[in-house]
């Protein structure tokens, strides 16, 4: 585990994506930091944010959405052509640390490990589901509880119930499925609030798990062009903006950054 310090905190490694400070990680590094942060379940809640082109190029515009991630326990690089970057330039070992396979890789850890798990959104039928699935797949594996919250804004009351309900049951792990940028506002708003967790900003994997949308094959996984597999579902409408145009946008001004034509400083928050 490569750690540098600045006048923050200790980061690992990072990498400049037009202003976000992705980390050169692991899985293994992964799981040494959780084991640290659940150790104590009076302490406040850590987050992981799993950063994609999509993330970036919304933080661009969005700055409440730079400020979480930046200050995040965890940047984490989501899409491969980020890894291979970072492999190459960086001369580190890299991970990808999409959702899907975060939450695959802290199930499979689960049966020596013993992590639980908390499931926070989706539709009713598909967090069930997902429930379902996972548990078929992995045995062993402890989801303490589930809830779809309802499509509105959540009354003081209602989001207190929700907090008491999920600090009683003390997961380890909690897979916040409510999209981007949501889940983010969602997890910064309550990182305090409940105790002794990871929240991992899961996005599509409630869709993947739940049934409702189909994962691409491993081997399309690997090229590095999942984003073109779920272009081509039954959710086009709604990914081809942030897959054609966000994506060449995304390009035009890294070609910018690498050639020091445009600066896009990284933002450095703190969270105590």
């Amino acid at each position: 585990m490569k750690l540098i310090k600045n006048k923050n905190r200790e980061r690992f490694e990072q990498h400049n994506f037009l202003g976000i400070g992705i980390e050169a990680v692991t899985y293994d590094d992964l799981y040494a930091l959780v084991d640290g942060w659940i150790e104590d379940k009076a302490r406040r809640s850590h987050h992981i944010a799993v950063i994609n082109t999509y993330c970036i190029m919304s933080a661009l515009t969005n700055d409440r959405l730079k400020g979480i991630y930046s200050k995040a326990d965890l940047i984490s690089p989501d899409g491969r052509p980020f890894v291979y970057w970072m492999r190459l330039f960086m001369r580190r070992k890299v991970d990808q640390f999409d959702a899907s396979s975060v939450l695959i890789k802290l199930a499979e850890k689960a049966e020596e490990k013993n992590y639980t798990f908390y499931l926070y959104g989706g539709h009713p039928d598909v967090v069930r589901r997902m429930k379902e699935n996972l548990e078929r797949d992995y045995p062993y594996i402890k989801i303490l509880g589930h809830k779809s919250p309802p499509f509105k804004a959540l009354t003081e009351n209602e989001d207190q119930r929700i907090c008491e309900e999920i600090n009683r049951l003390k997961p380890d792990i909690i897979c916040v499925g409510l999209g981007t940028p949501k889940q983010d506002y969602w997890i910064d708003a309550h990182i305090e609030k409940i105790r002794g967790a990871v929240f991992v900003p899961s996005g599509a994997i409630f869709d993947f798990f739940g049934g409702r949308v189909k994962r691409a094959p491993k081997w399309i996984s690997k090229m590095g062009l999942e984003w073109l597999y779920r272009l081509f579902s039954k959710d086009f409408k709604r990914l081809w903006y942030r897959y054609t145009v966000l994506n060449l946008l995304f390009l035009w001004y890294f070609l910018l950054q690498n050639f020091r034509i445009k600066n896009f400083p990284v933002r450095r928050d703190i969270r105590t």
